[in-house]
Protein backbone atom coordinates (compact mmCIF):
# COMPACT_ATOMS: atom_id res chain seq x y z
CA UNK A 1 0.00 0.00 0.00
CA UNK A 2 1.32 3.44 -0.80
CA UNK A 3 1.18 6.30 0.86
CA UNK A 4 -0.13 9.18 -1.27
CA UNK A 5 0.14 13.17 -1.06
CA UNK A 6 -3.41 13.18 0.40
CA UNK A 7 -2.49 10.53 3.45
CA UNK A 8 0.43 12.46 4.22
CA UNK A 9 -1.14 16.06 4.34
CA UNK A 10 -4.26 13.99 6.64
CA UNK A 11 -1.57 12.81 9.26
CA UNK A 12 0.32 16.00 9.19
CA UNK A 13 -2.46 17.81 9.57
CA UNK A 14 -3.31 15.27 12.40
CA UNK A 15 -0.75 15.66 13.84
CA UNK A 16 -0.19 19.28 14.48
CA UNK A 17 -3.75 19.34 15.98
CA UNK A 18 -3.02 16.89 18.60
CA UNK A 19 0.09 18.79 19.43
CA UNK A 20 -2.17 21.87 19.70
CA UNK A 21 -4.37 19.60 21.80
CA UNK A 22 -1.44 18.58 24.48
CA UNK A 23 0.06 22.22 24.48
CA UNK A 24 -3.38 23.60 25.92
CA UNK A 25 -3.06 21.89 29.45
CA UNK A 26 -0.10 24.35 30.36
CA UNK A 27 -2.01 27.26 29.02
CA UNK A 28 -2.30 29.41 32.51
CA UNK A 29 -4.16 32.55 32.89
CA UNK A 30 -4.53 34.95 35.90
CA UNK A 31 -7.27 35.46 37.16
CA UNK A 32 -8.52 38.54 39.90
CA UNK A 33 -11.78 38.14 41.82
CA UNK A 34 -12.79 38.42 45.37
CA UNK A 35 -11.83 34.23 46.22
CA UNK A 36 -10.54 32.75 49.74
CA UNK A 37 -7.42 31.02 48.91
CA UNK A 38 -6.04 29.10 51.21
CA UNK A 39 -3.65 31.24 53.04
CA UNK A 40 -5.31 34.07 52.26
CA UNK A 41 -6.81 36.77 53.35
CA UNK A 42 -10.24 35.48 51.98
CA UNK A 43 -13.05 38.52 50.85
CA UNK A 44 -9.83 40.31 48.91
CA UNK A 45 -9.06 40.30 45.37
CA UNK A 46 -6.09 37.89 45.15
CA UNK A 47 -4.83 36.29 41.99
CA UNK A 48 -5.00 32.93 41.10
CA UNK A 49 -3.18 31.11 38.47
CA UNK A 50 -5.62 28.59 36.45
CA UNK A 51 -4.94 26.36 33.34
CA UNK A 52 -7.99 27.36 30.47
CA UNK A 53 -9.73 24.39 32.19
CA UNK A 54 -9.80 26.05 35.54
CA UNK A 55 -7.75 25.43 39.07
CA UNK A 56 -7.51 21.84 38.84
CA UNK A 57 -7.89 20.72 35.37
CA UNK A 58 -10.32 19.20 33.46
CA UNK A 59 -10.84 16.07 35.63
CA UNK A 60 -14.27 14.14 34.31
CA UNK A 61 -14.28 10.76 36.93
CA UNK A 62 -12.87 12.74 40.07
CA UNK A 63 -13.44 10.07 42.50
CA UNK A 64 -12.16 12.28 45.64
CA UNK A 65 -14.06 14.94 47.55
CA UNK A 66 -14.68 18.13 45.61
CA UNK A 67 -12.14 21.13 46.29
CA UNK A 68 -15.07 23.69 45.91
CA UNK A 69 -16.59 22.77 49.49
CA UNK A 70 -19.79 21.27 47.82
CA UNK A 71 -19.11 17.71 49.70
CA UNK A 72 -19.01 15.16 46.74
CA UNK A 73 -17.57 13.88 43.71
CA UNK A 74 -17.92 17.31 41.34
CA UNK A 75 -17.43 16.01 37.64
CA UNK A 76 -18.88 19.50 36.38
CA UNK A 77 -17.35 22.75 36.18
CA UNK A 78 -19.95 24.76 38.62
CA UNK A 79 -21.62 24.11 42.08
CA UNK A 80 -23.50 20.82 42.09
CA UNK A 81 -26.34 21.88 44.21
CA UNK A 82 -27.04 24.81 42.14
CA UNK A 83 -26.79 22.37 38.63
CA UNK A 84 -29.49 20.02 40.34
CA UNK A 85 -31.11 22.64 41.75
CA UNK A 86 -31.79 24.39 38.66
CA UNK A 87 -32.70 20.97 36.86
CA UNK A 88 -34.88 20.10 39.48
CA UNK A 89 -37.02 23.65 38.99
CA UNK A 90 -37.35 24.12 35.33
CA UNK A 91 -38.14 20.23 35.29
CA UNK A 92 -41.37 21.16 33.78
CA UNK A 93 -39.80 22.59 31.20
CA UNK A 94 -37.88 20.75 27.82
CA UNK A 95 -34.54 21.61 28.07
CA UNK A 96 -33.03 22.28 24.84
CA UNK A 97 -29.46 22.77 25.99
CA UNK A 98 -27.84 21.78 28.46
CA UNK A 99 -23.79 22.77 29.27
CA UNK A 100 -22.57 21.30 33.16
CA UNK A 101 -19.02 22.77 32.24
CA UNK A 102 -20.16 26.49 31.73
CA UNK A 103 -22.76 25.83 33.96
CA UNK A 104 -25.99 27.06 31.38
CA UNK A 105 -28.88 25.50 30.91
CA UNK A 106 -31.29 26.35 27.75
CA UNK A 107 -34.95 25.34 27.87
CA UNK A 108 -37.07 25.26 24.88
CA UNK A 109 -40.63 27.13 24.96
CA UNK A 110 -43.16 26.00 27.24
CA UNK A 111 -46.82 27.04 27.33
CA UNK A 112 -48.94 26.35 30.56
CA UNK A 113 -52.01 24.08 29.49
CA UNK A 114 -54.13 27.08 31.13
CA UNK A 115 -52.70 29.83 28.63
CA UNK A 116 -52.23 28.34 25.23
CA UNK A 117 -51.49 31.48 23.50
CA UNK A 118 -48.90 32.22 25.71
CA UNK A 119 -45.19 30.47 25.91
CA UNK A 120 -42.25 31.33 28.07
CA UNK A 121 -38.34 30.64 27.28
CA UNK A 122 -35.39 30.15 30.30
CA UNK A 123 -31.88 30.26 30.57
CA UNK A 124 -30.29 29.54 33.28
CA UNK A 125 -26.42 30.69 34.26
CA UNK A 126 -24.71 29.28 36.99
CA UNK A 127 -21.80 31.79 37.68
CA UNK A 128 -19.86 30.31 40.62
CA UNK A 129 -18.74 26.85 41.89
CA UNK A 130 -20.08 28.38 45.36
CA UNK A 131 -23.42 28.30 46.91
CA UNK A 132 -24.12 31.65 47.20
CA UNK A 133 -26.48 33.59 46.41
CA UNK A 134 -25.26 35.87 43.31
CA UNK A 135 -23.95 32.98 41.90
CA UNK A 136 -27.13 31.83 39.42
CA UNK A 137 -28.86 34.35 36.83
CA UNK A 138 -31.87 33.73 35.15
CA UNK A 139 -33.51 35.25 31.83
CA UNK A 140 -36.80 34.48 31.26
CA UNK A 141 -38.30 35.37 27.60
CA UNK A 142 -42.21 35.35 27.08
CA UNK A 143 -44.00 35.36 23.59
CA UNK A 144 -47.51 35.88 22.90
CA UNK A 145 -49.69 34.28 19.52
CA UNK A 146 -51.12 37.17 17.65
CA UNK A 147 -54.80 37.10 15.63
CA UNK A 148 -52.65 35.88 12.55
CA UNK A 149 -51.23 32.95 14.75
CA UNK A 150 -47.42 34.24 14.78
CA UNK A 151 -45.46 34.36 18.14
CA UNK A 152 -44.66 37.78 19.10
CA UNK A 153 -41.55 38.94 21.89
CA UNK A 154 -43.78 40.85 25.44
CA UNK A 155 -41.79 41.87 27.89
CA UNK A 156 -41.37 39.92 31.18
CA UNK A 157 -41.52 41.13 34.70
CA UNK A 158 -38.04 41.34 36.27
CA UNK A 159 -40.10 39.75 39.28
CA UNK A 160 -40.89 36.55 37.25
CA UNK A 161 -37.08 35.98 36.99
CA UNK A 162 -36.19 36.88 40.47
CA UNK A 163 -38.40 34.32 41.67
CA UNK A 164 -36.98 31.62 39.99
CA UNK A 165 -33.33 32.41 41.23
CA UNK A 166 -35.23 32.39 44.68
CA UNK A 167 -36.50 28.94 44.24
CA UNK A 168 -33.68 27.28 42.44
CA UNK A 169 -31.42 29.08 45.32
CA UNK A 170 -33.94 27.26 47.95
CA UNK A 171 -33.95 23.87 46.12
CA UNK A 172 -30.18 24.22 46.82
CA UNK A 173 -29.80 24.89 50.20
CA UNK A 174 -32.53 22.19 50.84
CA UNK A 175 -29.93 19.77 48.41
CA UNK A 176 -27.08 20.67 50.42
CA UNK A 177 -28.74 20.08 53.89
CA UNK A 178 -29.82 16.68 52.95
CA UNK A 179 -26.58 16.06 51.92
CA UNK A 180 -24.62 16.95 54.80
CA UNK A 181 -26.79 15.27 56.93
CA UNK A 182 -26.20 11.93 54.90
Amino acid sequence: MAVTGKDLLRYATLAGALALLAGCSGVETEASYPRSIPGGTGGTYETQRQTIFGDGGLNIFDTEKSRDGTGGASPIGVNSFLWRASLDTISFMPLASADPFGGVLITDWYSAPETPGERMKLTVYILDRQLRADGIRVAAFKQRRDETGTWVDQPVEPAVATRIEDAILTRARQLRVSSSAS
